[in-house]
């Protein structure tokens, strides 16, 4: 990664061995990145036993239409309270919107959430997330050339398809990286 060269819109790979469990296998989809910060949601890790109906229920969205029963993700380990929406972005809301990369948004307001449940143009895909994943500057430069993460271009089916199981090793596969050939320890050769 040169100087100036920023991840928005690509997605991080967790190495074996990263040292935090809160990242073992994570894949990550980097939505802001720059000098200052980076931050991110985690796209295969499921709440166990928390779905999106049940969510909404819970934030008294009342849905209007027959919604999947998809499990909400644990975007990261900072704000878990904040829910986080990821969407295609044919669902734009203004300025509350952050245009994450190719054909994909971000957005944290009530309003997506009711476009959802159906009272509205919902987007043709979403999936929503608790909390994120943030670094400091240039904390996660540092972690790239200590080869803590690898990078790949996302898809539709890595950001939002239900296999979470398998999404870390379909993002390896992307790149061309067999995840049995990978060593648990980091370095640099």
């Amino acid at each position: 990664m040169g100087d100036g060269e920023f991840l928005s819109g690509k997605m991080l790979i967790a190495m074996p061995g990263i040292g935090d469990p809160r990242f073992e296998r994570a894949l990550v989809l980097i939505c802001a990145h720059d000098e200052s910060h980076a931050m991110g949601i985690a796209v295969n890790r499921p709440v166990e036993g928390l779905t999106l109906p049940d969510l909404l229920g819970r934030l008294d969205v009342k849905p209007s239409i027959e919604l999947p029963a998809d499990l909400v993700l644990l975007g990261g380990p900072v704000d878990r309270e904040r829910g986080f929406v990821l969407h295609t972005d044919d669902y734009m809301a203004g300025e509350h919107s952050l245009h994450v990369g190719d054909g994909v948004a971000l957005t944290a307001t009530r309003e997506v959430l009711e476009a959802i449940a159906g009272h509205g143009d919902p987007p043709r895909r979403s999936a929503l997330a608790l909390g994120y994943a943030g670094w400091g500057p240039g904390q996660l430069e540092r972690e790239l050339r200590d080869n803590v993460w690898l990078t790949c271009e996302p898809d539709e089916t890595l950001i939002f398809g239900a296999d979470h199981a398998h999404k870390w090793s379909q993002a390896l596969a992307k790149i061309g990286v067999d995840p049995r050939l990978l060593s648990s320890t980091a370095g640099r050769a």
